[in-house]
């Protein structure tokens, strides 16, 4: 090789690698600038309300959340620990069903357990009416029956859609337990419980720390649960700001107070797991033999561990399937269908678009020896802990004043007026939806390129193949089957998102999500159970995927 061809090569390597470098750093940017734009909106506000919203909501908006987080946290971590537990240290009947059975709750959206709870539970719903009808009671003051629209109520519902991230977080950390150490304590006269609390519980925590985050972050996330309910909370607070006395500066300072909550708590997460460590210091790991119940103590374990399942998928889908196959006709609803169509459309173009820049990060980050890229990488994944309304407000505000201006730019130097292309469209929904689910994608690429050898990329650049070629024919056939995973568990969560859907959506455009948080508040659950069906059905293709990768 001559010296010229040896100089055009490393400059053609120095610009491949600054183009996937500038990829990766312009991928995250569009990531991280919603949440940059929130915290520019609450710190120059057109009209600062900040003293207003201190002295009035804001306390109430916050006591809330703080009340439903902490609450659905230890509810979650209560049912989704001992539910691991006695999975994987005892046998009873039914056993080996519930373990995956368990998993079917992240299927039905918190949203739609509200519906069917209230459906069930309200004055004119079988419940109370079968009680009346059995006791002779003739109207609602002749008993005493618990406030069903409550934040009682929310709670109970939001620990039922999602003690799944703690039962499969933890059901996971028990299994990796050798046996010896609780053999060792059986040994030294602990009994279950203490062998429970002493050697099994600790050597869980940060998958259960872990599993408490998320359920916490979602808890901030939900909107139409509590919305339901008539549960004030910061989420709530953003939209009545925002849509009802239309100061969007008040809304970003209620987000900001959001994203203040979750960072606080995600480091609270890592700063706990990091203080403790524990470490498996036998030489042969041998898994936990599952003592075989019997007789009552048996019966009470299949009933403990099916509880939340049939609080969390049976009775919100029976309630929900009732409803659809009663309701024939609202199949047929054009409505439906075009929910259906653009849910399919925007779900698809998000997930693609996510999949692929994740995709282009993770391998552009690998490649390159820059180091802001990397630094970079790890920030992007906090779009996921970010909720869909705060996205909403940092993607729809910049957009809006960006898309006036150009339709102006347009008119005076054509005289051609081009309306609103950004906001006006599906665009800024897609948007949110990517920035939301970008970490599932990140994580996934980054997880499949990572159990690829290297020595396999360099043969093929060896062999003259460029970095793009060696993306296409080493990587992306052995990591195709992560991709399409990452594919369904991002189409899915575009699905099932409510609160980023509802304020970014374009006018008179309908998805399934909304269609049932529409129908739903207009007490029509006859109109809302087709589109539940829908979502549900989608939701239990992901829970496949999952129950199969964590078999």
């Amino acid at each position: 090789m001559t010296a010229s061809t040896t100089v055009q090569t490393a400059a053609g390597r120095r610009s491949s690698l600054s183009l996937w470098s500038f990829g990766a750093v312009a991928i995250a940017a569009v990531v991280l600038a919603p949440i940059l734009a929130v915290a520019w909106i609450a710190v120059f506000p057109e009209t600062n309300i900040w003293p207003h919203l201190i002295s009035t909501t804001l306390p109430r908006y916050l006591g809330n959340t703080l009340v439903l987080m902490l609450s659905t946290g230890l509810v979650t971590a209560l049912t989704g620990t001992g539910a691991a537990w006695l999975i994987t240290r005892y046998e009873f009947p039914l056993r080996r069903w519930l373990e995956w059975l368990l998993l079917l709750p992240l299927a039905i959206p918190a949203y739609v357990g509200a519906y069917a709870l209230v459906d069930l539970l309200e004055y004119a719903g079988p419940v109370q009416t079968g009680l009346r009808a059995l006791m002779g009671w003739q109207n609602a003051r002749d008993y005493w029956f618990p406030e069903i629209r409550s934040m009682g109520a929310a709670i109970l519902v939001l620990s039922a859609a999602l003690y799944p991230y703690v039962y499969l977080l933890t059901r996971a950390a028990f299994r990796e337990q050798s046996g010896a150490a609780e053999e060792v304590a059986q040994s030294l006269g602990a009994g279950a419980f203490e062998r429970f609390r002493r050697v099994g519980l600790p050597l869980a925590r940060p998958a259960i720390a872990a599993g408490v985050a998320i359920v916490m972050m979602e808890s901030v996330n939900d909107f139409g649960t509590v919305d339901y309910f008539a549960v004030q909370t910061l989420t709530t607070g953003i939209f009545s700001v925002w849509l009802q006395s239309g100061n969007a500066g008040g809304a970003a300072q209620i987000a900001c107070v959001i994203l203040v909550l979750v960072v606080v708590l995600v480091t609270m997460e890592r700063i706990s797991r990091r203080k403790m460590r524990f470490f498996d210091l036998s030489r042969g790991h041998r898994r936990a033999i599952r003592k075989e119940l019997h007789g009552a103590s048996a019966a009470l374990a299949t009933g403990l561990v099916a509880l939340p399942f049939l609080m969390g998928f049976v009775l919100p889908a029976g309630v929900i399937l009732e409803h659809a196959l009663d309701n024939a006709e609202e199949w047929l609803d054009p409505r439906l269908l075009s929910a259906t169509l653009n849910t399919l459309m925007v779900g698809s173009i998000a997930a693609v678009v996510t999949v692929a820049g994740g995709v282009f990060m993770v391998y552009g980050v690998r490649i390159s020896r820059q180091r802001l890229p990397r630094l970079l990488m790890p920030v992007t994944s906090i779009g996921y802990a970010a909720p869909g309304a705060v996205l909403g407000v940092g993607i729809l505000i910049p957009l809006a004043a960006l898309d006036h201006g150009l339709a102006d730019a347009v008119q005076r130097m054509t005289g051609t007026d081009i309306g609103l292309l950004l906001t006006g469209s599906a665009f800024a929904l897609i948007l949110a939806y990517c920035v939301r689910f970008f970490a599932i994608a990140q994580g996934a690429a980054d997880a499949a390129m990572g159990r690829v050898s290297p020595n396999l990329a360099l043969a093929a650049r060896s062999l003259g193949r460029n970095q793009g070629q060696v993306l296409g024919a080493v990587y992306y056939p052995m990591i195709r089957g992560s991709v399409a995973s990452a594919l369904l568990l991002v189409f899915v969560d575009c699905v099932k998102e409510l609160p980023a859907t509802l304020l970014l959506r374009p006018f008179n455009f309908e998805t399934l999500a909304t269609r049932v948080h529409e129908q739903a508040s207009l007490e029509n659950l006859g109109g809302t159970a087709p589109a539940a069906i829908l979502v549900i059905g989608v939701g239990l293709c992901a829970v496949g995927l999952l129950a199969r990768a964590n078999r």
